[in-house]
């Protein structure tokens, strides 16, 4: 199953885009609270630098992001770590309290996340009329919009999550898929989406007119640096626009567990084929695609779905395995915060972080700090990862393989089914 379909919820109203707020100080008696409870958000996470509010006072950029780690450069010989990315699409907090639960989980492991909101997930139904989806009416969205408190706890769950060192991503807005959804956008279209998804997010306040609530700490338009598209659609014409946008990522494809290159500018980190164990297949590692190879419904068979869950956690196991003692290619697993089939992918990924974060020479990272370390690197050496396939380690061991990089051109595995 090659392609990751999110299961939807309900559609909502309508919609117009709206001018992009400019990154500014405030000095009236709400901003200076505000910027008095940022600076606390601020100590809590040891950032540098003064803050300022941005725009309406939704954002407010603290410095650098605080709890970042600092995996320094490979020098020839040296083993590469083995990096583990687990990042989620939509990200929002509802009844479930997933993320706040996963939250907890990343930061009992040690385990750094991406969370690539939803930009609806922060505005409320009432002002829909603000979204401006590409090719539909204002206000659509086919994942829906979340209630007021719900929106309340996913501001406090980003919030808390950007400043324990996790990357606050993009999955755009309003998750359309098949004919006519995002697949068919222009590169201008995806440039609106994104410039609506930075909207909603540094406009919050303006949105849901509460005062009450600490700034988000962090410049989106600086912390935006990289998304998954709904469904794994549109990729080709995103790459432009997002590039143009300052992205520095795109995680949209279907890939297999080799060392990552760059396409159009910005690095290509797609889904990963990985083992379906008891079957003579692979499929993408992402709840979504084991549920589609199993039950093909939400609400499966219950006396099944131990199993299911056990068949995704051993496959991730896996995939982590081939890589750990092979090729040391960065694992990448994406998930939604759902309840599927009575919660047991959310098991099966939460097993496998309490397993493999802690490990030896392991770092579960978000996609922006291993773009961060990707970037640190020798090309040369990359280049050599490069020629290395799915799970295989380096003939005469790491030390010779690496002591003299070849500047010979990479060869590149092919992307999953």
């Amino acid at each position: 199953m090659g392609v990751a379909r999110r299961l939807t919820r309900g559609v909502a109203g309508a919609v117009v885009l709206v001018v992009l707020a400019v990154g500014c100080s405030s000095s009236s008696p709400s901003a200076s609270k505000d910027e008095g409870r940022a600076n606390k958000d601020a100590r809590k996470g040891k950032p540098a630098g003064r803050v300022e509010l941005i725009g309406d006072g939704s954002t407010a950029y603290i410095g650098p992001q605080p709890n970042q780690p600092d995996f320094g450069r490979l020098k020839p010989g040296d083993k590469p770590p083995q990096f583990v990315v687990f990042s989620w699409d939509g990200a929002g907090e509802d009844s479930k309290k997933l993320f706040s639960r996963f939250r907890e989980v990343g930061r009992k492991y040690d385990a750094h996340m991406t969370y690539f909101l939803s930009g609806v997930y922060v505005l409320p139904e009432t002002e829909a009329h603000r979204y401006e989806p590409p090719g539909r009416g204002r206000g659509a969205s086919d994942i829906g919009y979340l209630k007021d408190e719900n929106i309340r706890a996913t501001l406090e769950q980003l919030r808390g999550a950007w400043l324990e060192g996790n990357e606050i991503g993009t999955h755009f807005n309003g998750h359309f898929c098949g004919p006519n959804g995002v697949g068919s956008w222009t590169p201008e279209q995806w440039k609106s989406e994104i410039e609506q998804a930075k909207w909603f997010v540094k406009n919050w306040r303006t949105t849901t007119g509460w005062k009450d609530l600490e700034p988000l700490p962090f410049d989106y338009d600086r912390e935006l640096v990289g998304g998954r598209t709904p469904c794994l659609e549109g990729r080709a014409n995103l790459l432009p626009a997002a590039r143009e946008m300052g992205f520095r990522y795109d995680s949209s494809g279907n890939g297999t567990q080799v060392w990552p290159d760059k396409e159009g500018g910005l690095w290509d980190l797609p889904l990963q084929q990985v083992p379906m164990p008891g079957r003579s297949f692979e499929t993408l590692a992402m709840d979504y695609n084991f549920l589609a190879n199993q039950s093909g419904t939400v609400n499966g068979d219950p006396a099944q779905r131990e199993a299911w869950g056990r068949q995704m956690r051993d496959g991730l196991l896996e995939g982590f395995d081939r890589a750990y003692d092979g090729n040391r290619a960065p694992l990448i697993i994406g998930n939604h915060f759902e309840g599927w089939n009575g919660g047991v992918y959310m098991k099966a990924v939460e097993d496998v972080i309490k397993k493999v974060c802690p490990m030896a020479d392991v770092h579960c990272v978000s996609f922006r700090q291993l773009v961060d370390w990707l970037d640190a690197q020798d090309p040369r050496i990359l280049e050599r990862l490069r020629t290395l396939g799915v799970g295989q380690a380096p003939g005469g061991g790491w030390k010779k393989f690496l002591t003299a990089p070849s500047t010979a051109a990479p060869s590149r595995s092919p992307g999953g089914a």
